[in-house]
């Protein structure tokens, strides 16, 4: 109660790691999820909602009469749970705004707890909260959490090598930045468009922002968490001036070892995760998507498949048939639904705007995003929808 009066998203989330307190815990006659969405105080509503959600907040609470009184409610009506119950409109789906809305449904589909459970009992477990962080990509994370569950099961004794495909501005940077965070384990991130040379590589520093400032090279990195759970971010692998470069890579991501320097001791990289970003097949991914029957409905896990299949062959062309051989899954980002648009738009009026959430109704959020979508550039993916709500904003002001 106190961390989410306190408003502070943080707060809420160390007390949720800690244990201090558990996402379905009652606030008062409430669950925390609907005292949070029922709360017009909290200028982060949409923030804590999110971490909620993320550590197992169950929305189907909101539709309980004894963890989501109506304010109508007769003591003895929320006790009892009998005749109709009326929900607090905050807590509908009609009176959220499209972003709550888009992840208080997704936390409660049947194919976001089923993919859960893939990884449920594994080292990889919090990677389940990226959903939360990232909109769309449902496969994706389906695909992704698949393999991992193989090597958490010990199926696989290869190293996990994952390449992030598609379209520019649909999540893989993001995907990759939060994996390691989320796990808790050390990130290295290569901007692979300034290597020239195998040295360039393992001699490259870490270049996100997002990421503890650091002075060690790759092969550092490497050598300080050998035989440790870390991950390696390889971002616009097919943009290296050299493809020779690439060949370093070979061993690595077969055996799970290599000497970093010549005459050097082989180094163990088994447990090293490799995260590879591209826009390889950016044109293949739309043009697939539209050719379906009907273009307009979500993707199958049928069609994602079949798409997975059918983008190795670029990915091959682009990098070659043997690194390819050697990489553990290809993952193309598709376009974003309907839905997700207007949850991305949504996210943007809240990061653009000071205290949105408390001068701003949920109707005003979605008459904003509604604005925003005919400028949506599926080439831009997020970018876009950024960019026309700034534009909505500033043109209100």
């Amino acid at each position: 109660l106190f961390a989410i009066a306190s408003d502070d998203v943080n707060e809420v989330r160390q007390v949720l790691e800690s244990g201090e307190a558990g996402p379905n815990d009652q606030v008062g006659p409430q669950s925390a999820l609907a005292f949070t969405l029922t709360n017009d105080k909290l200028s982060h509503k949409n923030e804590i909602v999110k971490a909620l959600l993320a550590y197992g907040a169950d929305p189907s609470a909101l539709r309980n009469p004894k963890l989501n009184p109506s304010a109508q409610a007769s003591p003895e009506e929320s006790e009892g749970g009998s005749g109709s119950h009326s929900q607090p409109g905050e807590t509908m789906p009609e009176g959220m705004d499209p972003a709550t809305r888009y992840y208080v449904t997704r936390a409660d589909s049947t194919h976001t707890r089923q993919t859960s459970q893939l990884i449920y009992r594994s080292f990889f477990r919090p990677l389940t909260r990226v959903r939360y962080d990232l909109i769309g990509q449902d496969w994706v994370l389906e695909q992704l959490f698949r393999v991992l569950s193989m090597h958490s099961q010990r199926l696989s004794v290869a190293p996990i090598v994952v390449l992030l495909c598609g379209p520019s501005g649909h999540g893989k940077s993001l995907l990759a930045r939060k994996f390691g965070s989320l796990l808790d384990i050390p990130t290295h991130t290569v901007n692979m468009t300034t290597l020239r040379s195998t040295h360039d590589l393992w001699q490259s520093y870490s270049m996100s922002p997002y990421e503890e400032p650091s002075s060690d090279t790759l092969a550092q990195f490497l050598l300080n968490n050998e035989g440790e759970r870390c991950v390696v971010v390889l971002d616009e692998i097919e943009k290296v001036e050299d493809p020779k470069a690439l060949y370093s890579l070979l061993m690595p991501w077969e055996l799970g070892r290599c000497s970093l320097e010549v005459g050097k001791r082989h180094v163990d990289l088994t447990k090293v995760i490799w995260l590879g970003t591209s826009n390889i097949g950016h044109n293949f991914v739309f043009e697939h998507c539209d050719s379906r029957p009907d273009p307009s409905k979500p993707i199958t896990r049928e069609e994602y498949r079949d798409l997975m299949d059918l983008s190795r062959p670029h990915v091959s062309q682009c990098l070659g048939a043997s690194l390819l051989s050697r990489v553990t899954t290809v993952l193309p980002f598709i376009p974003f639904t309907l839905e997700e648009k207007m949850a991305i738009a949504a996210e943007a009026v809240y990061s653009l705007t000071c205290n949105a959430e408390k001068t701003l109704t949920p109707q005003d959020v979605e008459a904003i995003v509604m604005k925003a979508l005919p400028s949506y550039v599926p080439s831009e993916g997020a970018r876009s929808l950024h960019r026309a709500v700034s534009n909505q904003l500033v043109d209100m002001i």
